[in-house]
């Protein structure tokens, strides 16, 4: 469980106790029932990093909504959404490994975050990872209920493939663009599971320096090892 579900789930817990003290049965049951829904809202189970080659994986838990068609930037690609309904995992993983060259909150609405509009007009931090094959972005978007998104990262940091980024709380949606060049290989209405399930495939190009003489398998095999141990 991350830090967060301790600030948010002791207060009912103790509330429940002192209830029970006082004989106050059926709302000590409720306070300690709160208790339990918010912590496992904020589970965070460890999950079995993929290490093939090229694996873009999935940046949040949730069912697919959207596979379309987008540019970013001037640049074709496509877009997956994924809804994150109140009872998923709300902590957030990194599509693959790379560097995270720009991260921007966009303060906005609380539209539901299963509409279309979400994905442009909620709040929202959006992040943009220079990785080996190229630059992905993806997002944390807050929802209806999820009234605020958490970055546990800066621009200029190295993060590895599956890595915990962040968080998004009560109910939300993540969004991931990659270039045209990457196969999507999930379709709308799967659910899917972050750091685990697998977005799309982008091999990484071949660069000089310091993966000289390694492979790509090898190289991608280290940065999920590091992702593992973050």
């Amino acid at each position: 469980m991350v830090k967060e579900g301790y600030y948010f789930g002791l207060p009912p817990l103790v509330l429940g106790g002192v209830s029970f003290l006082l004989h106050w049965n059926v709302v000590a049951v409720v306070l300690v029932l709160l208790a339990a829904s918010v912590f496992s809202f904020f589970r965070d189970p460890e999950r079995m990093i993929p290490s093939e080659p090229g694996a873009v994986v999935s940046p949040g838990d949730g069912r697919v909504l959207v596979v379309t068609d987008e540019e970013n930037a001037g640049r074709p690609g496509k877009r997956v959404s994924i809804f994150l309904a109140v009872w998923n995992v709300h902590v957030n993983r990194s599509p693959a490994a790379g560097t995270i060259t720009r991260m921007e909150y966009r303060p906005g609405k609380f539209l539901a975050a299963m509409r279309e509009q979400a994905s442009v007009e909620n709040e929202q931090n959006v992040f943009t990872l220079s990785t080996g094959a190229g630059e992905l972005v993806f997002k944390q978007i807050a929802g209806l209920i999820a009234r605020r998104v958490v970055s546990w990262k800066k621009p200029g940091e190295s993060v590895a493939r599956g890595e915990r980024i962040g968080l998004v709380r009560f109910g939300s949606r993540v969004d991931m663009w990659v270039p045209k060049e990457a196969e999507i290989v999930v379709k709308v209405g799967e659910r899917v599971k972050g750091g685990s399930s697998v977005l799309a495939r982008w091999p990484a190009k071949p660069v000089a320096g310091k993966w000289d003489g390694m492979s790509t398998a090898d190289r991608d095999a280290n940065l999920t090892a590091a992702g593992k141990r973050a």
